[in-house]
C-alpha cells in the first residue's frame, strides 16, 4: 500500500501533544523545541503546502496554506497556559473577498477534524447572506446536507432568535440566525488504511464539500 509519510508526523504529534497538555510550560516546550520543529512543524507546513496545490486545482484558483503558531494569545484569557495542545491549518483563497470559504484541517490526540465553510458574516455582508438563505434556502440545505458534513461550534455563537425582517416560523430559521457557517467532521483512524494516506482521505473531504461550495460561488458571490 502507499501512503504519503505523513503517519509519521501524526505520531510525533499526537504523542508530543499528550505530554504538552501535562507540561503546558515555557521550560518544559523549551526542551523540546527543535523536536516540534523538526518532527512536527515543518512536516505540516509541507502537507500545507501540498494540499494548497491540490485545492487550487480543485477550486480552480490560487489558494494559499496557513499553519497556526504553536503559542497561544493569553492577552485576553483566563486560561494563561502559553501552548496550543493541537496541530491546526487552514486553506483560504490567495485573493478573497467577503464569501470566501476557507477549509481547515486539526489534529490532537484522540481528535482529528476537517472542516468548511465561512468563518465571519457581519455588516451589510451578514444582510446578503440572509437574504441568500431566505432566497435559497432549499438548495442551501441540500448541499449542506450532502456534506455529511454537522455545524461547528467555534466562531460567533448564533443569535437566540431569527432576525428581522425575517418571519419567526421561517422554514430555515436556524440558517438566518447564524453569524458564520462553519461545517465539520471528525476523522477516524481508517486513513491509516487508505491507498495515499493522511493526505488522500483529507483531500476526499474537501472534494466532497465542492457543490456547497460551487452554491456559495453562484447565488451568494460571484467574487468568491
Amino acid at each position: 500500500m502507499t501512503t504519503d509519510g505523513f503517519t509519521q508526523m501524526i505520531d510525533d504529534s499526537n504523542a508530543f501533544f499528550a505530554e504538552l497538555k501535562k507540561n503546558n510550560t515555557k521550560e518544559w516546550f523549551d526542551l523540546r523545541k527543535d523536536h516540534y520543529n523538526e518532527n512536527i512543524k515543518k512536516p505540516a507546513e509541507f502537507l500545507a503546502d501540498l494540499m494548497a496545490d491540490d485545492l487550487s486545482r480543485i477550486v480552480g484558483r490560487a489558494m494559499k496554506p496557513k499553519v497556526f503558531r504553536i503559542y497561544r494569545d493569553v492577552r485576553f484569557s483566563k486560561d494563561k497556559t502559553p501552548f496550543k495542545t493541537h496541530l491546526h491549518m487552514l486553506w483560504s483563497l490567495a485573493d478573497a473577498g467577503p464569501f470566501a470559504p476557507v477549509y481547515f484541517f486539526g489534529t490532537e490526540p484522540g481528535d482529528m477534524t476537517v472542516g468548511f465553510g465561512l468563518t465571519e458574516i457581519k455588516g451589510q455582508t451578514l444582510a446578503r447572506f440572509r437574504a441568500f438563505v431566505d432566497h435559497w434556502g432549499d438548495q442551501l440545505q441540500n448541499a449542506i446536507t450532502a456534506t455529511g458534513m454537522e455545524f461547528s461550534s467555534w466562531g460567533a455563537e448564533p443569535l437566540k432568535r431569527v432576525p428581522k425582517p425575517y418571519d419567526p416560523a421561517h422554514p430555515y430559521a436556524e440558517l438566518l440566525k447564524r453569524k458564520n457557517l462553519i461545517l465539520q467532521q471528525k476523522m477516524d483512524n481508517s486513513w491509516r488504511e487508505t491507498e495515499g494516506g493522511l493526505m488522500s482521505a483529507v483531500r476526499r473531504h474537501f472534494e466532497a464539500v465542492s457543490p456547497l461550495r460551487n452554491l456559495l460561488n453562484e447565488k451568494l458571490s460571484a467574487d468568491s
